[in-house]
């Protein structure tokens, strides 16, 4: 049976993990007490499970199962290379399907707490943004003619344009902060994990990584897979669990260093917030209401 790659389903990761592993749970308990795999899915799918109905919906099109499943995108992707690794292999689906959907639940707790930590830095440098563009309503707000300035004169003008230039700037460099920030997509340790479970089906090391680099599996891994095997070749201890420890090792560093970029996210979101959005505020809410106090004052001669 080939392993399939699917690029497309690979990128999509926006599958919310711990969903995922509930449902993975229900098919496991499914499958230990007898049900085959598409009556376990179909059963699934009975219970309002929305990414079971879809993968049932794709099966009653003809779409094979693991593709079925891959469609889905984010966790599903880990679940299809599993589920295939597994079939494959010929190890225990059911104790298979159990294994993934803990560490997609673990993953999932480490993700949220890394989204916990980014959440009042992000949510205060959004708010913060808006800062310039309400020091541009300012002048209105306290009665001063500040169109006529804005419109009117060369200087107004300037500031207003410049402003904006670095509105746009401080929203940019803002979002990408952001970015380096989040969670890296992916499950941590799902390589080591699909290692484990074709080594425990009685596969060869060479065999094993050969199913699981065929997969579209997520969350990388392959130097840190090979360090484990070299250190359970050097001491002649089985690799299997060598693999789940370095897995577990992995979605606890992931979390960590999530956390360890929440905590300077903090920090680096004053860069912008100095550079771009104070002066921002000055040259559109501050500038524009000075000016037109000295256009309005009547200067001695």
């Amino acid at each position: 049976m080939a392993v399939r790659r699917s690029p497309r389903a690979a990128q999509r990761r926006d599958a919310t993990s711990a969903d995922a592993a509930t449902s993975v749970q229900t098919l496991a308990v499914l499958l230990q007490a007898g049900a085959v795999p598409l009556v376990a899915w179909r059963h699934l799918a009975a219970t309002d499970d929305v990414p079971a109905r879809a993968v049932v919906d794709r099966l009653d099109r003809g779409i094979p199962l693991l593709d079925a499943i891959e469609a889905e995108g984010g966790a599903w992707v880990d679940l299809a290379a599993a589920w295939e690794v597994a079939t494959t292999v010929g190890a225990p689906l059911a104790e298979v399907l159990r294994m993934i959907a803990e560490t997609l639940r673990d993953a999932a707790a480490a993700a949220d707490d890394v989204r916990i930590a980014l959440a009042e830095p992000a949510g205060t440098a959004r708010l913060l943004l808006w800062m310039p563009m309400a020091g541009l309503l300012l002048g209105f707000a306290l009665g001063f003619d500040t169109l006529s300035v804005i419109f009117g004169s060369v200087l107004g003008a300037a500031c207003v344009i410049l402003g904006l230039l670095l509105v746009v700037a401080a929203r940019l460099w803002t979002s990408l902060l952001l970015r380096r920030a989040a969670p890296e997509p992916g499950t941590p340790g799902m390589r080591a994990e699909l290692v484990a479970i074709a080594l425990a089906g009685g596969a060869s090391i060479d065999r094993a990584l050969h199913l699981v680099s065929q997969t579209s599996v997520s969350g990388g891994g392959d130097e840190r897979v090979a360090a484990v095997l070299e250190l359970s070749r050097a001491a002649g201890v089985p690799a299997a669990e060598l693999l789940r420890a370095a897995a577990a090792q992995d979605r606890h560093a992931a979390r960590v260093q999530g956390q360890l970029r929440a905590a300077k996210l903090s920090t680096r979101l004053l860069f912008p917030l100095g550079i771009c959005t104070l002066p921002a505020f000055l040259l559109l809410g501050v500038a524009p209401l000075l000016l037109s106090v000295l256009a309005s004052t009547p200067m001695p001669l």
